[in-house]
This record gives structure tokens, C-alpha cells and sequence, in this order.
């Protein structure tokens, strides 16, 4: 993915790459279930051209949601594509990304994310309404100088903490110079009250170097440290990879500087969480589809579009916003998309279609539920099934909601859809609503039973603890 490496998406030019890099190792990316990247390395002599048709065999057994121990073999089938130099390791490393098969058959693993995310893309240009799914995601996260948690029989707490949380403004740092951020007030003003901008930038430079397009990078609402770093959008596997690396990259540089990164949606009690807004437009023969007469500039099949992400949207947040934790995220007051309406410029509603732009290329819809703890293989595959059922199906989106849903009347607010409460509502949702993800076996049924499964297991691991708040509440009852 490096500038450079744009000459290496083939096998020879991936072993061309490596040698005159100097690459002494090879390490083998490939990302799990719930969305974190896996590796493992080999030394620069097993890299030849065979093993991109062959794969490097693994053991799957101690992959979350993977295979059992008595059949646990697999194959990590390197795309030529995605290499680079991983500037992260002492020793020249090369990396590349795999898609995941199965020994001895070499059929793609049918739990493995990004053989999801690719049969999504086959299963767009089956239908002939498109042949390119574009995704740009907008991924916030905070940067902590500080982190501590734990969990016990008898207690648990966790700590965050940043020099530039308001929080600390009466804290004898000797001295202590002020210019802490606000809540909500971090969007965005200049040094020194924003502490971040250098490492930030370097974050783009390292992105800008293994080929990734940054658009731009600020501070964010919240106080302690919220960023944003914007990419270019691709089509949807080639986002999903970049997702990956993204996220890689932010962590690694901010450990460089001896601090913290997190993509959890709610770190924060009382200010606002980090989001995963994203934009999507499907185009045919490089020429783009959501652009029309109707609302907002869109097309009939845009509107269906955003009728089927619409109509499936509560199942979607079980995939979209999988932990706990993002339903913190997901409540009103914050900016958070907890209305299940669209409009051209209303950002509380759930689908906003951006107007910065007249040309027809930059039409597209932004999807704002999403947050960063999501797979991207599967967020942005089960987003792109929803939409295209409401092309196949055309479904009605209804009527766009430009009214400022905070100044409704209770009587017309309850006429608006909301975003599931829980995790658990989520998975109720889409164990009741999931037959479009099964549409050109993309998803598949034992698939989804599995991660039902084990996200149920993740509701009731906090539903049956008792919360440090509690006791404020009840202890002396």
C-alpha cells in the first residue's frame, strides 16, 4: 500500500519490493472475527512466488470464533496488494494481508471477515446494479496519557487521564499553565489548548508514507485528547484493509510518544464519544449512481438505498456497534445519530447526505450510527446488503426529517424511530431481521448464530456485574 508499493501488487514485484528494502522477515496480517489484526512472521526466505497461491498454514484453534482444536489447520492467503515495509519494526519487516481458506480445498473461510467483505463485492456486481461499492469512513478516537482498569469478585474501576482533560485543571503540575479543554468545546481550537497537533501530524506523515490518502486530521468535541484523521475513500475491501492499518498506525506512533490510543466508543462519562460516521455510493462502469433530480440531489436508487439501511438499521447496530460500550455512545445530548431518519443536513439523524459539493462523483450518503470498535469487513459489508435491498426491493425511505429533532414536540418525537438501547436489543433485532446479509451466501447463518453467540456472552459478562455507581446509588438502602 506504500507509494512504493504500488508497483508490488504483484507476486514477483511484493519479492521485488523486499529485497531492495532489505526485508528480512515477513510478517502475515490477517484480521479476526471482532476486528483486530492478528500476525504472525516468517523469515524473507519463505517468501516466494507459490505461497501466494499456496498460503502459509496456521492453527485457527485460538482465533476467537474460529475453528475448534480437532480441525483447527488453515491457510492465510497473502494479497500482493497490501504490502509495505512496516516502518513499526526493528528488523526490515515486509507485511502483507491475507484472506483466510481452508486447507486442502482452498475455499474461503466462511468466518473470515475479509473473505466476508470480498463475497460482498461479488455479490454487488452479480446483481448488475453496480459493480463498486465506494466507502469513506470518518473514525474518531481518543489519545490518553494514562490507562488503568481492572475487574475483580470484589471490585472494579477503571482511570483515564490526559494533560489536557479539564479535569486536571486544578492539578499541581508545577506549574500548571491552564488552557485545558472544555467539555465539549475541543472542535478545535488552536495550540496550545489542542496539545496533539504534532503527533497527529506525524500519524498522517507514517499514513502518507504507506500509501494511505489522509484528507485531514483535527482535534474533536470531547476534552483528554479526541482526534480525527480523515482518509480518502476506496471501494469497500480496499477501505477495510486501510481501516486496519489506520488504526495500526495511530497506536503505534502514539505508544512511540509514550502514550495511549483508544477506538472505544465511550471512554467518557458526560462528554462525547467517538463515532464512525460513514459515506457510501455505489457506481457502474465508473460512473457514479447516486446522483439525481430527487431529494437532495440523489437518485431513486440512492433513496432506496438508504430506505433498505433505513428499515434494517436495528439489526445493522448489532454489527455496526458491537459492544457494550457503544450504547453509552448512543444516547441523545452528544451528537450521537440515535434518530432513524435521513436528512440533507440534520446531523442528530441517522443518514445525513452531505451538500458540500454539487458534482455528481461527490454524491453520496453518510451513515452516522457506525463507531470505530466495529470490523470494518463487516460493518461496511452489512451496510452495503442493506442498501442494496432497498435497490432490489425499492423501499420507501419516507419523508427526510430537516427539522431540529431537539426542538420536536414529544408527540411528534415519538414518531421517529430510535437506535437500539442495548447490545442485547441489537442481537434481538437481528436475529429477528437478518435474511438479507444471507442474500449470495455473504454472510452465512452459522456465521451469524456464532457471533450472537458471543456477543451475548459479552452483555451478560457486564449485565451481571455490579457497576462502582451502584453503590453511590444503593449501599446504604
Amino acid at each position: 500500500m506504500a507509494n512504493e508499493n504500488v508497483k508490488a501488487a504483484t507476486p514477483k514485484g511484493v519479492i521485488d519490493l523486499a529485497k531492495k528494502q532489505g526485508a528480512r522477515m515477513v510478517d502475515i496480517k490477517f484480521v479476526d472475527t471482532f476486528g483486530t489484526w492478528q500476525h504472525f512472521s516468517v523469515p524473507v526466505a519463505e517468501l516466494t512466488e507459490e505461497v501466494f497461491a499456496e498460503g502459509f498454514g496456521f492453527d485457527g484453534s485460538s482465533i476467537r470464533g474460529w475453528k475448534s482444536i480437532e480441525a483447527s489447520d488453515m491457510l492465510a492467503m497473502p494479497d500482493p496488494g497490501t504490502a509495505f515495509i512496516d516502518p513499526f519494526c526493528a528488523v526490515p519487516t515486509l507485511s502483507l494481508t491475507c484472506t483466510i481458506a481452508e486447507t486442502g480445498t482452498k475455499e474461503a473461510y466462511n468466518r473470515d471477515p475479509r473473505g466476508i467483505a470480498q463475497r460482498g463485492e461479488k455479490y454487488l456486481a452479480s446483481t448488475g446494479l453496480a459493480d463498486t461499492a465506494v466507502f469513506g469512513p470518518e473514525a474518531e478516537f481518543f489519545i490518553f496519557d494514562n490507562v488503568q482498569y481492572d475487574h475483580k469478585a470484589n471490585g472494579t474501576f477503571y482511570s483515564v487521564d490526559s494533560e489536557e482533560a479539564i479535569w486536571n485543571s486544578g492539578r499541581d503540575e508545577m506549574p500548571n499553565l491552564g488552557y485545558k479543554t472544555r467539555y465539549k468545546e475541543g472542535y478545535f481550537p488552536v495550540a496550545p489548548t489542542d496539545t496533539q497537533q504534532d503527533i497527529r501530524t506525524e500519524m498522517c506523515l507514517v499514513m502518507e508514507q504507506l500509501g494511505i490518502k489522509v484528507e485531514r486530521q483535527h482535534h474533536e468535541v470531547a476534552t483528554a485528547g479526541q482526534a480525527e484523521i480523515d482518509f480518502r475513500f476506496d471501494t469497500l475491501v480496499k477501505t477495510a484493509d486501510t481501516m486496519m492499518l489506520y488504526k495500526y498506525i495511530i497506536k503505534n506512533v502514539a505508544r512511540k510518544h509514550g502514550k495511549t490510543v483508544t477506538f472505544m466508543p465511550k471512554p467518557l462519562f458526560g462528554d462525547n464519544g467517538s463515532g464512525m460516521h460513514t459515506h457510501q455510493s455505489l457506481w457502474k462502469k465508473g460512473k457514479p449512481l447516486f446522483a439525481g433530480k430527487e431529494y437532495a440531489g440523489l437518485s431513486e436508487m440512492a433513496l432506496y438505498y438508504i430506505g433498505g439501511i433505513l428499515k434494517h438499521a436495528k439489526a445493522l447496530c448489532a454489527i455496526c456497534n458491537p459492544t457494550t460500550n457503544s450504547y453509552k455512545r448512543l444516547v441523545p445530548g452528544y451528537e450521537a445519530p440515535v434518530n432513524l431518519a435521513y436528512s440533507a443536513r440534520n446531523r442528530s439523524a441517522a443518514i445525513r447526505i452531505p451538500t458540500f459539493s454539487e458534482s455528481p462523483k461527490a454524491k453520496r450518503i453518510e451513515y452516522r450510527p457506525p463507531d470505530p470498535a466495529a470490523n470494518p469487513y463487516l460493518a461496511y459489508t452489512a451496510l452495503l446488503m442493506a442498501g442494496l435491498d432497498g435497490v432490489l426491493n425499492k423501499i420507501d425511505p419516507g419523508e427526510p426529517l430537516d427539522k431540529n429533532i431537539y426542538e420536536l414536540p414529544p408527540e411528534e418525537l415519538k414518531k421517529v424511530p430510535n437506535v437500539p438501547g442495548s447490545l442485547g436489543e441489537a442481537l434481538d433485532h437481528l436475529e429477528k431481521d437478518h435474511e438479507f446479509l444471507l442474500k449470495g451466501d455473504v454472510f452465512t447463518k452459522d456465521f451469524l448464530e456464532m457471533w450472537v453467540t458471543h456477543k451475548r456472552k459479552e452483555h451478560d459478562a457486564l449485565r451481571l456485574r455490579p457497576h462502582p455507581y451502584e453503590f453511590f446509588l444503593y449501599y446504604d438502602v
